[in-house]
């Protein structure tokens, strides 16, 4: 690579002007140094996505990444960023915005092995630690920055951190913390950022969500999907995730607790499973409505009006919305019950992923139906993903992250009426904490809490803040999504099938 980043400016050229494909990288096209580094971690090359990407940043091209875990991406935008920063000057040159702490430690103990012997200094940004060591980095100008947008939002409302010198912008995970609800903090973070910088967003998936957060901090971006040795764009995420039969319901449940959908259809193949599913959604707090054979069709004809207008996140449905269905914005299928006929799979499964968008299609299989849509997936050219199933310990992980990140956000945009309010529950904190039941109702106002996140959805739209330029006085309207009542009950299994 030839290009100096002292001669060529951090800024793009007009729309579509890039168009040209740029050659994969080789590790002998980085210095010395980060070839030693990549050779004594027993690393022979580069691996796809690392090859694909790195041109792209060495050229200060913005990217859009569609790689998933463990395929490399962390190196993908670790070595074109330290390859830039050598020698760098102090102060923030590089950001990398993460959706957890563990990733954050991961992404620096990454860095700390590549960089061993090179003068670039790193700080890992998280809550939940003291802010010391953060603060003595930040003023003795250290160059990249790794950590979770809540802390580092609050480092930059209280001028602590300075973005003036920033170069490079990376998200990584962009999926995850748009579900953890990062959005509008993101958001906020964009209004510290210079105009001029190269700008990656890596994401394992690419629903409508990740669109809107790449239109509002990347410009003319390349589009990149990796899958073995190539680059190439695909319009859907095919995965899969075995499951036992009798726990399919907790395993579905799991999975939208993780992934956190905007929409969703969710196929199953009788009418008992259908009612059975819906009935689990609503329990769990979920906006979630059906049809199946015995619907009419002026009713079915209300129910997908819904969906279409996502006022209604979830639908539970036999293959009767299978065909002859155009739903633009859905961005997920889960297929709850494998079809006896696999073919039936392109017709589930092409329910999302339409009119240019991207999509998801998720299936809960057993170990001979796995057998099956391998060998259906192969003949049919899709490339099929099997996922571990989320352990219960993960999901509680997962969602106790969430809600920190949501109170954090609120506790750090709340007004002073608000907190002065607050304050009138302090007793009644320390009330409840001598309380025999104190803690029980401590976790009842949690769940409520966790209720009403729910019922908004990622509620991404509804977290936009004004733009700087922007003269708006409030906020958009947000979407409203209303769980039907249901008694709280578990409803009855339907009888199983033999396989």
């Amino acid at each position: 690579m030839t290009l100096d980043p002292e001669t060529e400016p951090l800024q793009h050229d007009t729309p579509g002007s890039f168009v040209e494909v740029l050659p994969p990288s080789a590790i002998q096209d980085f210095s010395q140094d980060i070839q030693a580094a990549f050779s004594k971690r027993g690393w022979q090359d580069l691996m796809p996505v690392q090859a694909g990407v790195s041109p792209y940043l060495l050229a200060n091209r913005d990217v859009i990444v569609q790689s998933r875990t463990g395929s490399g991406k962390t190196g993908a935008f670790l070595l074109p960023i330290c390859e830039r920063l050598r020698d760098a000057q102090k102060g923030c040159q590089a950001l990398i915005l993460v959706p957890t702490r563990e990733l954050a430690q991961q992404v620096y103990n990454e860095f700390q092995l590549l960089t061993a012997e090179m003068q670039i200094s790193a700080v890992a940004v998280y809550g939940g630690t003291s802010y010391k060591p953060q603060l003595d980095a930040f003023k003795n100008g250290v160059n990249l920055i790794i950590g979770t947008p809540g802390p580092l939002l609050d480092h930059l409302i209280r001028g602590s951190l300075t973005l003036k010198t920033l170069k490079y912008l990376v998200f990584d995970e962009a999926d995850e913390m748009l579900s953890m609800g990062f959005y509008r903090d993101m958001v906020r973070i964009g209004e510290f950022l210079p105009a001029r910088r190269c700008t990656a967003m890596f994401s394992a998936t690419m629903p409508d969500s990740v669109k809107r957060l790449s239109s509002r901090f990347l410009h003319n971006p390349e589009f990149l999907t990796f899958s073995g040795d190539g680059v190439h764009v695909s319009e859907m995420d095919h995965i899969y995730y075995i499951v036992d039969p009798m726990q399919k319901d907790r395993a579905l449940m799991r999975v939208i607790e993780l992934e956190d959908p905007d929409n969703a259809i969710i196929f199953c193949n009788t009418r008992n499973e259908v009612e059975y599913v819906a009935a689990i959604l609503k329990r769990f707090g979920y906006d979630a409505d059906q049809i199946s054979g015995d619907l009419s069709q002026s009713a079915r004809e209300i129910v997908m009006a819904k969906l279409k207008q996502k006022s209604l996140r979830f639908l539970v449905a036999t293959d009767i919305a299978a065909r002859g269905i155009d739903i633009s914005n859905l961005e997920y299928v889960f297929i709850y019950d494998m079809h006896k006929d696999t073919d039936q799979y392109i017709h589930r499964a092409g329910r999302t992923a339409r009119a240019g968008n991207r999509g998801v299609a998720i299936s809960l299989v057993n170990q001979i139906e796995a057998v099956d849509l391998k060998k259906f997936a192969k003949r049919a050219g899709i490339s099929l993903e099997e996922r571990p199933l989320p352990t219960e310990d993960h999901v509680r992980q997962r969602l106790s992250e969430k809600l920190v990140a949501h109170l954090e956000g609120s506790l750090r945009d709340s007004s002073t009426a608000v907190k002065e309010r607050t304050k009138r529950y302090h007793a009644l904190l320390k009330e409840l904490s001598e309380h025999e039941h104190g803690e029980d109702m401590l976790l009842l106002l949690i769940d409520s809490f966790h209720q009403h996140l729910i019922r908004l959805g990622r509620g991404i739209e509804s977290e936009v803040l004004p733009q700087p330029t922007s003269q708006a006085s409030s906020r958009r309207p947000e979407e409203s999504h209303r769980p039907r009542s249901n008694s709280g009950s578990r409803p009855s299994r339907p009888p199983r099938r033999r396989n």
